[in-house]
């Protein structure tokens, strides 16, 4: 296997050496301080989970602080420089596991956490060690509640060749949303040991890119992950996408699912986009021992497939389709509007599998409607509602009505 995967990687690089080198980032850096910048993200949320089959229901009030500093780089062939951050939850009202820690029946009423990294540049290539975000098929950061989950290790990011960027890490602790422990359990009561990722992206064109990630999580599973996205020009204001999403998972381990070997999931989606509207039809279908699992070691943001909304139509050999429509309002003179609604239906779930019977089903209605204010004293600030109604006969599952209301505010500080 070791082979293939130095194999594909050494495919890639062969398939850019006809495209010129980018020019030496490193060589163009004015400095540590020079090009260092300090943000602050303030997310105000309420998420509200209206369970009907007698289970809790869930009603959350948080403001969140998150703030990112980026240094820049020392001159010379190598630059070295420092990332850090702080984050800080305030609980207002309810409490939810996801948010912040809990004891006992009550909740934290707040939730901080502080990392760094240190970091080094030659030419067009960044090693990073230390507490850091990450946004990759195989490991991504969860960042869909207040705080945002980040990994502690070493992540290597070379865009060495035009077109072509490869990634390779090793990480060995996790933290997730609501807590500040860099060894907190994920979501199925382990922690991660370690995680071993490589792979990554070429674009062929301005239209065709690919990717390929591997990834091993010491003791939980080995994953596998292919992607391909062309944008099929049409006119001057229209265009069809299509993107495809696959994984692959193998050597599940019992302490995350016993009695599991393998599983599959993948997605293919058409996107028709005309002037400032936007029309997605997408299937995906799941195979193999057990549905596709993620947030065992590699992030809650590890499901890259069309249908992961609410729910992420993931369970056990389940087939799901999505009809869905986007609207742009500046297409008719409210620049900053957006509007996306969507139907999802999942069928073929092995029930049995989960303590039923026979076949599950489960469907989605989706909404999400969000604005950012163009100027004026509030700019930048975006006003989110999203809802998501599920009704489902799965026993793993249950039927949700849901609606999470944000406001977020950046601000540049430096």
């Amino acid at each position: 296997m070791k082979v293939m995967k130095w194999s594909v990687i050494a495919m890639a690089v062969a398939a850019g050496t006809s495209q010129l080198a980018f020019a030496s980032a490193q060589s163009e850096s004015k400095g540590f301080v020079e090009d260092a910048s300090l943000d602050l993200l303030l997310r105000n949320t309420y998420w509200n989970r209206d369970h009907n089959n007698g289970n809790d229901d869930v009603d959350t009030w948080a403001q969140g602080f998150i703030l990112t500093f980026e240094s820049g780089f020392t001159q010379g062939p190598v630059g070295f420089g420092v990332d850090a951050f702080g984050l800080l939850g305030l609980r207002l009202d309810g409490g939810q596991r996801d948010m912040f820690p809990q004891d006992g029946d009550k909740w934290a009423d707040d939730l901080s956490q502080a990392g760094a990294a240190v970091k080094a540049r030659f030419s067009n290539t960044v090693i990073k060690h230390g507490d850091q975000f990450t946004s990759l098929p195989v490991l991504a950061s969860d960042d869909s509640r207040l705080l945002p989950q980040s990994f502690t290790g070493t992540m290597i990011t070379s865009n060495e060749i035009e077109g072509l960027e490869l990634n390779a890490g090793h990480f060995t602790a996790d933290s997730s949303m609501g807590s500040a422990a860099r060894d907190s359990n994920n979501a199925y009561g382990v922690r991660l040991k370690s995680i071993d990722v490589i792979g990554g992206t070429y674009a062929f064109t301005d239209n065709l890119s690919a990717s390929l990630y591997f990834s091993d999580v010491e003791d939980t599973y080995d994953k596998k992950y292919a992607n391909v996205n062309y944008v099929m020009p049409l006119s001057e204001d229209q265009s069809l996408t299509f993107d495809l999403n696959y994984y692959k998972t193998d050597d599940i381990e019992d302490r995350v699912v016993a009695d599991a070997d393998d599983n599959t999931i993948w997605s293919l989606s058409a996107k028709y986009a005309v002037g400032a509207h936007a029309f997605i039809l997408a299937h995906q279908r799941v195979s193999g021992d057990t549905g596709y699992q993620y947030d065992a070691g590699d992030g809650g943001g590890a499901i890259w497939v069309a249908n992961s909304f609410l729910s992420d139509f993931n369970f056990k050999d389940e087939r799901s389709w999505q009809a869905s429509y986007e609207l742009d309002f500046s297409g008719y003179g409210v620049p900053g509007l957006a509007w996306k609604t969507a139907y999802l239906r999942g069928d073929n779930i092995d029930a049995a599998y989960y303590g039923g019977d026979g076949e599950a089903t489960e469907r989605e209605i989706f909404n999400q409607v969000s604005y950012t204010f163009q100027n004026g004293a509030a700019k930048d600030l975006t006003l989110r509602a999203r809802n998501s109604i599920l009704r489902t006969n799965n026993p793993a599952w249950n039927d949700v009505n849901e609606w999470r209301l944000y406001a977020i505010y950046p601000l540049n500080i430096l």
